[in-house]
């Protein structure tokens, strides 16, 4: 199931009586968790009725001893188990070690769980388990695996929408799309980035492209045009003149790569309807760019380029993206071979 899944099921009272959370994306598994948690110890005393343990750090026979323990002024006890990846790394190494035929910690949570305590609620998280695993398979068959796997690239601006809108804003679509270009798919660091927004642009306002200048990028949206207008008229002096005055050392020049390939994506979406026979409004409809000024300025910048020159630039920016978060090289040497490297005319 989903996380999703999870706290709307957690949510309407109906537990199970084991979870099993995997998935690399942390806040994904901390909002299923904090689900879970609320319903399962709803109405008691959380502190007679929770146990936290840590693969690896407790032993899975006081584990499954706890789950045994009848709740103390409430429906349910909550057993929460994290890092259960470290069992499996281990090759998940049984508690007794004189008796070779005894199960491993995790078959052990996998025999349980054919046959877990009603008043229980085991609660078992890792960031990545190997699927063969009976604890896996297990999950599986019984529905009780919740999978909180990172969300994919194109679906991250409809999560930034749906989290702005939960926060009491309306976002554009494009400004969705700017917010996922220069924070990234982490959700944690997304989120953190929403909120910022929100207690910047204050109650019930909407996040809009300025507030993510202000806030997120530290480089105005405005400096950022001309730096593709200076581009793309080959002007390298320009260029890096610009670029010397809205370079930030603090975030290597991320956010400025991000609002770059956010500018060029809206140009290419903007080209490719005007070149299926759209005209410039319903063309800018389509891509996502309002108000209609702002259409028409970008159709004027789409006459510098030569054909294939967007495409050849978003591969470059790919390209600094990827030296700038593993390369050794100084982040300020990689941008400005950027802009060379933009500035030089295609064969």
């Amino acid at each position: 199931m989903t996380p999703d899944d999870a706290i709307q099921r957690a949510t309407r009272g109906d537990l199970l009586p084991v979870w099993l959370l995997v998935g690399e994306e942390r806040l994904l598994r901390d909002q299923a968790l904090d689900a879970i948690t609320k319903t399962a110890l709803a109405g008691g005393l959380a502190d007679f009725n929770l146990d936290k343990y840590t693969a690896g750090e407790a032993d899975i026979g006081k584990i499954l001893g706890a789950t045994r323990m009848v709740p103390m002024m409430a429906k349910k006890r909550l057993i929460l188990v994290r890092g259960l990846e470290r069992w499996d790394a281990s090759g998940g190494e049984a508690s007794d070690a004189k008796d070779a035929k005894a199960l491993s910690p995790l078959d052990q949570l996998a025999e349980y769980a054919k046959s877990p305590v009603d008043s229980t609620c085991l609660v078992l998280v890792a960031q990545k388990l190997d699927g063969r695993r009976k604890i896996m398979t297990s999950a599986k068959k019984g529905d009780f695996l919740v999978e909180c796997a990172p969300v994919d690239a194109r679906k991250l601006p409809g999560w930034i929408a749906a989290r702005a809108k939960a926060k009491g804003h309306a976002i554009d679509a494009d400004v969705c799309e700017l917010v996922a270009e220069i924070s990234g798919p982490d959700l944690s660091t997304l989120d953190d980035v929403l909120e910022r927004l929100s207690l910047y642009v204050g109650k019930d306002a909407p996040i809009t492209e300025d507030a993510v200048a202000t806030c997120v990028t530290r480089v105005r949206l405005a400096d950022t045009w001309k730096l593709v207008d200076v581009v793309s008229a080959k002007d390298l002096g320009a260029a890096l003149t610009l670029f010397a005055d809205v370079y930030d050392p603090r975030d290597r020049g991320l956010p400025l790569v991000g609002a770059l390939a956010w500018s060029l994506r809206q140009l290419l979406k903007l080209k490719s309807a005007l070149d299926a026979g759209a005209g410039l409004d319903e063309a800018a409809r389509k891509a996502g760019i309002y108000p209609a000024f702002r259409a028409r300025e970008h159709a004027q910048k789409l006459r510098a380029f030569r054909p294939r020159e967007l495409e050849r630039w978003l591969l470059v920016i790919q390209e600094t993206d990827l030296a700038l978060k593993s390369s050794r090289r100084p982040a300020e040497a990689i941008l400005e071979d950027m802009l060379t490297r933009l500035c030089r005319r295609a064969a």
